[in-house]
């Protein structure tokens, strides 16, 4: 049985073109099996998504629906766009773009984040569909007919500028209780109370600054009061049985401890699902009427037999991911929708939210452009799965958390690089050394109870992660299999595989590389869920290593991530598979061996030296061999600086050679004092010819007093010096 070589590396582009060819077969659920329904929550289209988005939703549910796959269950996730809405239209004027070139534009933005992140879809689809609009209109129909729906005047800001009622969002002006300058209709960012438009102070038009006035319109409400009874009753059966989380639970019964009221469903816009009744042709549906409908629009898009999946409540089990801001849609108003039809609809089992995940000390922020975002997060160019790593470990379950660089440095160097990849380099590095030779041994000659009760301990934990996804404990589940690898550290570590072991007890080290492979593969498969890439299929072993030692070696030669490299990474590849982790050099050849002349005409020492290996320090970037002239121009620049006209004269002295050997003698003494520093000088040697020289040696005397100064420390000295002074006088 050999190891793995290069010969099963495949590239991530490889793996998800297979894993598209995979899911391409329409998934449906099956009578007697266990069909599980996933569901996040759908992005609005207004900018690109931030970290705290991507965990908050696509990113947890992704892991759920890779754990189920895996499992073997039935599993269809699917996810999209949300394109209606007020947002959608302020984002469209303030871009001076229509609303569906809004959305053009930012599905397409969506859809890389996603596919960069290797979020397993198996339908991203958009709401602006047909599919959307009967089946968004088939329920209001239905709502209207049960006696669910009523009219209702209100009182609406008015645009007399552009003759329309004005949403929430197109109405600013100051917050009546904090007095700030910028607060929306619906919300004030500062204070964060909610607010209805005609309370704000000094309110404008966001469209054109024109003061709105108050006028009356009508509006389609949702009876919710009517709908709590049933409401609550379905509440407390799904929280239990589905182990809702705790702030989804608390979110839920807080909503409904207040009585729920009559919430309208209609607004004054012309981008959104229309609605089906006279007199209505200028409103469409509340976005968060008909968003959670979506969900079946886009799986009524991925297949006709949708109904299969929504409306097959004994067979299959709904699974929705979101954050804690979007609950009361999701746990009271859709399933109060979905009773009030009367229909048999596959409803909400299990729902997973998260608090919030905050920037640096701070909040994320689309609107101020604030945080780490998915397009961000790819050009840092570091692996997906690591960031998958750290966001899925710092996942706000039970409370906000936090990101910071310093952490995502710390994680990846600390828990990724000293756990897990320790423990695999380990391994398949004594596996591929002359000990083994890439082959495994057997490992069924030895037995020994340190053995047995390792794989008890280990069953343990997999037992404990198995219960722990079950229950849609996404963060404790990625802990516990991160506590597995701990283990295979531990038993190396215990039985300490060296070559000595390999020596003296050649069954025990057998079986001990035998169990330690055993533990990577099932830690290949625990991980898959968090890390696709890295553990797919048999890639396991050098995408974990060339991931981590990657990330970990971004300048120098050190394993350790520091803040600098995150501006510019660059990756690297860990050196146990030749043929294909190991960067191409080109051909060397010896001074005897080396072409005379290169390809392009240069001489044979050019040839030479650009054939010649490049020679590198440890712990150093490789460097280009300087030519001799480069040499000579470095040895200049190092020379210390001397005055021009000094410099000048020395040249001319050095040019001519001098008739006495006494005066060449001389002149090179004169040459190198100059050229250290040195404070003996002299004005004339007998050369009458060279007069300009002189010239240049006496101003250079008269301008710097300092160097006539004579140093007289020997004979020879004071024999110049007499020389100087006769020559001078």
């Amino acid at each position: 049985m050999r190891c793995l070589s290069s010969n099963n590396y495949k590239s991530s582009a490889d793996i998800k073109q297979s894993f598209m060819s995979e899911t391409k077969k329409i998934i449906l659920p099956v009578e007697g099996e266990r069909n599980v329904l996933i569901t996040s929550a759908l992005p609005y289209v207004n900018n690109v998504p931030h970290l705290g988005n991507i965990i908050g939703s696509v990113l947890s549910a992704d892991v759920f629906a890779r754990y189920s796959r895996a499992r073997g269950y039935n599993t269809l996730y699917v996810c999209g766009t949300d394109e209606y809405g007020t947002a959608t239209e302020t984002k469209a004027i303030e871009e001076k773009v229509t609303p569906q070139q809004l959305c053009d534009k930012y599905f397409a933005l969506h859809s890389e984040v996603y596919e960069w992140f290797n979020i397993s879809f198996d339908k991203f689809g958009r709401t602006p569909t047909q599919q959307q609009t009967d089946i968004a209109q088939d329920i209001f129909i239905k709502l209207h007919k049960n006696g669910y729906l009523k009219e209702e005047e209100t009182t609406q800001p008015y645009c007399e500028t552009h003759k329309s009622f004005l949403a929430d969002r197109f109405v600013e002006g100051t917050c009546p209780l904090c007095n700030y300058d910028d607060a929306r209709g619906d919300q004030c960012d500062k204070c964060g109370h909610l607010l209805e438009p005609l309370e704000l102070k000094n309110p404008r038009c966001k469209l054109d600054g024109a003061t709105p006035i108050p006028r009356q319109t009508k509006h389609v409400y949702l009876c919710l009061d009517k709908l709590q009874p049933a409401e609550e009753e379905w509440f407390k059966k799904s929280s239990t049985e589905g182990n809702w989380s705790s702030n989804g639970v608390q979110i839920t019964r807080s909503w409904l401890n207040e009585g729920l009221r009559p919430r309208g469903i209609t607004r004054d816009l012309k981008w959104g699902t229309a609605v089906p009744l006279e007199g209505y042709e200028d409103k469409v549906m509340y976005v968060w009427f008909d968003a959670c409908i979506g969900y079946v629009s886009i799986t009524a898009n991925y297949t006709d037999e949708w109904e299969k999946w929504w409306k097959n409540p004994e067979n299959v089990k709904l699974y929705q991911f979101m954050g804690k801001d979007n609950v009361p849609f999701h746990t009271v108003v859709f399933p109060s929708s979905q009773l009030g039809t009367g229909d048999k609809w596959t409803m909400l089992n299990t729902v997973s939210t998260t608090e919030y995940l905050n920037y640096e000390k701070g909040k994320f922020s689309k609107s101020r452009n604030i945080g780490v975002f998915g397009n961000n997060a790819k050009e840092t160019g570091i692996s997906a799965d690591v960031w998958r790593y750290y966001l899925l470990s710092h996942r706000p379950e039970t409370g906000d958390s936090e990101f910071e660089w310093d952490s995502f440095i710390a994680s990846n160097n600390n828990e990724l690089l000293k756990n897990l990849g320790n423990f695999v380099n380990r391994v398949i590095k004594f596996v591929n050394s002359k000990i083994y030779d890439s082959v495994v041994p057997d490992y069924t000659k030895f037995e020994d109870d340190y053995f047995v009760e390792h794989k008890k301990k280990v069953n343990e934990l997999l037992k404990r992660y198995i219960q722990e996804l079950e229950d849609v404990k996404i963060r404790q589940a990625l802990s516990t299999a991160l506590h597995l690898s701990s283990l295979g550290n531990q038993l190396l570590q215990d039985n300490r595989l060296d070559n000595n072991l390999a020596t003296t007890e050649p069954d025990r080290c057998a079986a001990v590389v035998g169990l330690a492979l055993s533990h990577i593969h099932l830690l290949a498969s625990l991980i898959e869920p968090y890390m696709y890439v890295l553990t797919s299929h048999a890639t396991f072993i050098p995408r974990i290593l060339t991931s981590i030692t990657g990330l970990a070696q971004p300048r120098t030669s050190s394993t350790s991530l520091t803040q600098s490299s995150l501006s510019s990474p660059t990756t690297g590849r860990l050196g146990l598979f030749p043929s294909t982790t190991r960067s191409a050099r080109p051909p060397t050849y010896s001074r005897r061996s080396s072409p005379r002349r290169s390809k392009s005409g240069a001489s044979s020492s050019v040839a030479r030296r650009l054939a010649r290996p490049r020679r590198r320090r440890p712990g150093k970037p490789p460097q280009r061999r300087l030519t001799r002239r480069e040499r000579r121009q470095r040895r200049l620049l190092a020379r210390p600086k001397v005055w021009r006209p000094l410099r000048r004269a020395r040249t001319v002295l050095r040019t001519r050679r001098p008739k006495k050997p006494s005066q060449a003698v001389w002149s090179r003494s004169l040459s190198r004092h100059h050229s250290d520093g040195q404070r003996i000088y002299s004005e004339d040697f007998g050369w009458r010819s060279r007069r300009r020289c002189l010239e240049e040696l006496r101003l250079c005397m008269a301008r710097r007093p300092m160097f006539a100064k004579v140093v007289t420390n020997s004979a020879a000295t004071q024999d110049r010096a007499r020389c100087v002074s006769r020559n001078s006088t």
